[in-house]
């Protein structure tokens, strides 16, 4: 038997353009003699589709996919997820399934059993879990048929669960696994992923074939990977990672295989790429082409600006260079390299006219107050006016380049540099953004050396530096992710060595800034905990306060 896997990337709610590139796939897949093809999780209409879910007309369309896809298996057997009605009133109305589909029939549909609900994951909100489990013969061969997270709980060692659906599914003696997957990337999900998948294999003895998304739907990015497992536990194939993919495999080959391939994991290169995907889809998804940019000098700004430039063409992209009285020449020669060296386009408009000219409105009621964050924070506005006016303009969607250490400690300015209609770098730490910086340079200075060496500041003031305000960066960014990523408290992060003032500091800064990140632009997720729709905090919540 051949069996075609299609990883693909989906577009919520776009059920013409999704059945249409299915059926293309369909086509392909045919031409390469495949008995059967599968698709991934909630295919028909993208994943996650969220609230889409409760309209009773998105349903239909999605029964209208299938029935399309229905249509176009009669000589080969497809395989898909989608949504399906719970017909008992008891319940939610909905199950997330997987059909399989041959002779213009639906011959088989297993309903998705285990529906996370943590992190970014809210199925438990829509779906109904399922409570009974069936294989499905089709040539000779049995398969089980699961739905994502249903291989996720081997042999319930999860505590999360408490039913293990290939368990049921082995009393049928299946031959093979087929997983269709919406399996969102960061940047260990890879590894996990694959043990998980190994550890499945080692428990049943038989191949799996799991299909994953590919393509980014707002914050969440989906990284593909899609693997064929043979059964003695090795990875007989791993398909590309950020891009569209299909392959046809010989089921016996697999079978039998004594082969083992396993693509290399780089930490900088999948946050790259992935960042790159996210910022296609989000401008590609959302009929936007043409990007702007605020260009500092600084990391930060140079970093987005070279993955924006990659991920839709520098000619799409546009710069705005805004020196105040503070910044220095070297800074506004970093950034004008970077636009030649990228070819950009870029305009430059100094500040100090406009800031001078709120100063002086502001001067009656100000008084003799002295400078402080204040003035600081009217110049981020200032440049947030500007780069917004461009944006209205032109239609250039204006793109945030806060880090997610500056984010997390609030050290941005709501309605200024806090700006924009998509945040690229919210999730990666300084750190990273200077391993990022360093990545993008491997063969040749594209981001002047001069910005990734000098001391990061925001140029708001004399000679100010973040680290007046703020630890090292590589102290600060290791507290960070002991307390967001690792949820670890003050007690267990001090225990760990680190001075207890500076921890409590830190962590108070988090939370008092909630308020702040619930007002800004949605986060490309590149990590396990990224601010935003999987970080789910009170904004006046009185812990560390």
């Amino acid at each position: 038997m051949k069996i075609a896997i299609a990883q693909l990337n989906y577009h919520i709610g776009n059920f013409e353009g999704n059945v249409s590139k299915m059926l293309e796939a369909i086509r392909w897949a045919e031409a390469q003699e495949a008995d059967l093809i599968c698709f991934s999780e909630l295919a028909t209409c993208g994943y996650p589709p969220r609230d889409f879910l409760e309209f009773d007309d998105f349903i239909t369309q999605c029964e209208a996919a299938i029935d399309r896809l229905k249509e176009a298996s009669n000589q080969i057997a497809v395989v898909v997820g989608s949504p399906s009605r719970n017909p008992v009133v008891e319940g939610k109305d909905l199950y997330n399934s997987v059909y399989f589909l041959y002779e213009n029939e639906i011959k088989f549909v297993q309903h998705k059993t285990l529906l996370p609900t943590y992190d970014v994951f809210d199925e438990y909100r829509y779906f109904e879990p399922a409570t009974e489990w069936g294989t499905y013969e089709f040539k000779g061969v049995r398969f089980s048929l699961t739905v994502c997270e249903d291989i996720w709980n081997v042999g319930n060692d999860n505590p999360l669960y408490t039913i293990c659906p290939l368990d049921e599914m082995q009393k049928d003696s299946p031959a093979c696994i087929l997983n269709v997957s919406a399996s969102p990337f960061n940047y260990d999900h890879a590894e996990s992923r694959i043990h998980v998948c190994k550890a499945n294999i080692a428990r049943y003895n038989i191949p799996m074939f799991y299909v994953n998304h590919v393509g980014a739907q707002t914050e969440l990015i989906f990284d593909g990977g899609s693997l064929v497992m043979s059964p003695n536990g090795d990875i007989f194939e791993e398909l590309p990672y950020f891009e569209e993919s299909m392959k046809v495999f010989d089921l016996e080959k697999v079978q039998n295989a004594t082969q083992s391939v396993e693509q290399p994991k780089d930490k900088i290169l999948e946050i790259h790429d992935a960042i790159v995907l996210g910022i296609k889809d989000y401008f590609g998804k959302l009929g936007f082409t043409k990007a702007v940019v605020g260009l500092s000098g600084g990391i930060d700004s140079a970093v987005t600006t070279a993955l924006a430039a990659r991920a839709l063409g520098p000619e799409n992209v546009r710069v705005l260079l805004m020196p105040s009285q503070f910044s220095s020449d070297h800074s506004v020669n970093d950034a004008v390299a970077l636009c030649e060296n990228f070819g950009v386009h870029y305009d430059i408009i100094a500040i100090k006219d406009v800031y001078d000219a709120f100063m002086d409105k502001l001067s009656p009621v100000f008084g003799d107050l002295p400078f402080n964050v204040t003035e600081e924070n009217i110049q981020a506005r200032t440049r947030g006016t500007l780069l917004m006016a461009i944006s209205n303009k032109f239609g250039n969607i204006l793109l945030n380049t806060s880090n997610k250490s500056e984010a997390a400690v609030g050290y941005g300015t709501l309605y200024g540099d806090m700006a924009g209609g998509l945040s690229v770098i919210g999730d990666v730490y300084k750190t990273d953004v200077f391993e990022l910086a360093r990545f993008i340079n491997k063969d040749g200075e594209l981001i002047p050396v001069n910005s990734i060496t000098k001391p990061p500041s925001a140029e708001l003031r004399p000679n100010q530096k973040d680290s007046d305000s703020l630890p090292e960066y590589d102290i600060l960014d290791k507290i960070l992710f002991h307390y967001i990523e690792e949820q670890q408290g003050p007690k267990e992060i001090i225990a760990m060595g680190y001075d207890d003032v500076l921890v409590k500091r830190i962590l108070r800064l988090v939370n008092i800034n909630e308020f702040k990140r619930h007002q800004t632009a949605p986060v490309l997720r590149v990590s396990s905990k990224a601010f935003g729709m999987g970080r789910r905090m009170p904004i006046v919540g009185k812990y560390l306060s």
